[in-house]
């Protein structure tokens, strides 16, 4: 798994790469898995202050790969996708993101749960989660409407289309965006600046910020899961998919 997720240390922070560019950095159960260990050792290493979150260039994440996720689908929170998702969100020290290219679902709502988050202005975000016959995860449907609003949201989960880095900038989980070739070097940057700063204080200090909104955004994360696994074996969700093995447009007319 070195090879997919790598990690280092220097300098108090610890930089966890999603490399498999090949596959546009898709996710598999095996890459969770890493993802999951990667954020416990900084958690439990006093020498990391910081984790840095990126892809390889040009490419964050195109979310799940589909043949992994089929074969080893996330029906209960023993799934290393869930597992992920509770080591992320519960977290005490600051994460920083640097994210170019594509974004697709949970490379999308990960997203959420970064302290920080440097966009290139190519970065192209999607949660395409309805458009697969399923629903929100990650505690999106929580967080999305209360950056966007409402509506706003309503039309990026119903609709599934990818939008754009100004966007989500304009939602609150962009901090920034730089050009595609310098936002690696910006985080990184940030990230630095975070580990010299006291680490006692920063990390109280992110507790304090998600204080008011964790108890709704774990809430969600369980009620979404439950949701997601049951659809996951509805005749919906098996069009979608089979659709997407066939290169077809699904058809849903028949479905009421």
């Amino acid at each position: 798994m070195s090879d997919l997720i790598v990690r280092s240390v220097a300098d108090g922070v610890m930089t966890v790469r999603i490399n498999r560019p090949e596959k546009k950095n898709a996710l598999t159960v095996a890459m969770y898995d890493g993802l999951s260990q990667a954020i416990a050792a900084a958690e439990g290493d006093d020498a990391v202050r910081v984790l840095l979150l990126t892809g390889t260039d040009g490419v964050f994440s195109a979310g799940n790969d589909i043949m992994d996720f089929l074969q080893w689908p996330p029906f209960d929170e023993s799934s290393p996708v869930v597992q992920f998702l509770m080591n992320l969100t519960q977290a005490r020290k600051p994460i920083v993101a640097a994210v170019q290219g594509p974004a697709v679902g949970i490379g999308t709502t990960m997203l959420l749960h970064c302290d920080l988050v440097y966009a290139g202005a190519g970065t192209r975000f999607q949660l395409p989660f309805v458009n697969l016959g399923l629903v929100p995860e990650a505690g999106s449907s929580v967080i999305l409407p209360a950056g966007f609003g409402y509506q706003r949201a309503a039309e990026l989960l119903m609709l599934g289309e990818p939008f754009d880095a100004q966007t989500a900038q304009a939602a609150g989980f962009v901090t920034a965006i730089y050009p595609d070739d310098e936002v690696s070097a910006v985080a990184a940057a940030v990230a630095g600046q975070l580990a010299a700063k006291p680490p006692q204080a920063v990390r109280l200090t992110k507790a304090l910020l998600k204080r008011a909104t964790a108890p709704a955004v774990s809430e969600a994360i369980q009620v979404e899961s439950g949701h997601f696994a049951a659809l996951l074996q509805s005749p919906e969700a098996e069009e979608a998919f089979t659709a997407f093995m066939e290169r077809r447009k699904p058809d849903f007319s028949r479905f009421v």
